[in-house]
């Protein structure tokens, strides 16, 4: 496995644009014989799936008052805060064709190494979230491009619960499905749960543990470690000029639509907004914290033109792979929701 740092000319990186286009390239240019592990830390900032409404998942009065970068990535998930309190890591490896989805692969060495330090009672719970007594510290996912893919997830070491419960606006059904009534009482952070020896730990320090119980070593100077050239540099700024620094990739338009309909799946949240026009389907976009592998541009090509009644509905999902694109959630159940 091999270790890569985020730093240029000798300085880390908390640029969430930068760090999120480095992690991209590193998964479709890179192509080592060996998984590649990325850490980085950013400032504050709201990092959106890439299935989602920005408009709808961010609180945008509290992003403009506060300078909050918002950026949107290349996976499937729900949204999540990152200040320089929570750590982020990035496995990337081949893709087996048994992994994506498989959350417990990616996140045990982690878990593992948090029980190391004293938090026992960490573990994952539900689809993709770590947990610490039923309260979340590490939300996770998951995205694959050309036969190799990336997990990714949050440690919440030491970061602003205030700003995370006002920077996000989750859905009430979501809340719900989770026995919650709010963010506050849903999240937390791994410090005070570390034994006493590494209560007065830095994100920083907090990395360089993860990275030692991850490379089963004693010096960080043992760490395998891929460092980026000045033409990797050249790569990742392209790519952050044209999609994690782009308005419109981490916003994009929001038109007003007609219809808006949205349901709680055990694959995720699951939102379609649609115009009907002289009983045809004449727009369609659909929106979710789901993790899929294929476009979901492809589903609502295919949902366009067609009339809006469930046979119709029907055979046209029917002519798909959902499960390709969403997850395994039944054809009946996405016929219900659009209709």
């Amino acid at each position: 496995m091999y270790y890569v740092k985020n730093e240029r000319n000798g300085q880390e990186i908390h640029n969430p644009e930068i760090n999120l286009a480095i992690e991209y390239y590193l998964l479709n240019e890179k192509h080592f014989d060996e998984p590649i592990v990325f850490f980085y830390i950013n400032d504050d900032s709201i990092i959106v799936g890439k299935n989602q409404n920005t408009y709808e998942e961010v609180n945008i009065d509290y992003v403009e008052e506060n300078n909050v970068k918002v950026v949107r990535r290349f996976s499937g998930g729900g949204a999540v805060y990152h200040d320089l309190g929570v750590l982020n890591f990035c496995f990337i490896t081949k893709d087996d064709g048994k992994s994506f989805r498989n959350f417990k692969r990616f996140t045990q060495p982690i878990i593992d190494a948090l029980h190391d330090m004293g938090v026992e009672g960490a573990e994952l719970k539900g689809r993709n979230d770590l947990m610490i007594n039923d309260q979340k510290f590490s939300g996770n996912a998951m995205y694959t491009s050309h036969g190799r893919m990336t997990a990714h997830g949050t440690l919440m070491l030491d970061s602003q619960i205030d700003a995370v419960v006002g920077a996000l606006r989750p859905k009430k059904h979501k809340l719900e499905s989770k026995g919650i009534k709010s963010v506050r009482s849903r999240v937390t952070n791994i410090k005070p749960f570390l034994d006493e020896q590494y209560q007065n730990i830095n994100t920083k320090e907090f990395r360089e543990m993860i990275l030692l119980h991850l490379f089963e070593v004693e010096r960080l100077e043992d760490v395998k470690e891929y460092v980026l050239t000045d033409e990797d540099w050249e790569e990742i700024d392209k790519f952050a000029e044209k999609y994690t620094a782009n308005w419109k990739w981490n916003y994009g338009e929001s038109p007003k639509f007609d219809l808006e309909r949205s349901e709680r799946f055990s694959v995720g949240t699951i939102e379609v907004k649609l115009n009907v026009e002289k009983g045809k389907i004449s727009e369609i976009k659909i929106f979710g914290d789901f993790f899929g592998k294929g476009e979901i541009s492809d589903v609502e090509e295919r949902l366009t033109g067609i009339d809006y009644n469930a046979q119709s509905i029907r055979q046209a999902l029917e002519k798909l792979d959902i499960n390709h694109y969403i997850g395994d959630v039944a054809i009946d159940e996405l016929v219900q929701l659009i209709y």
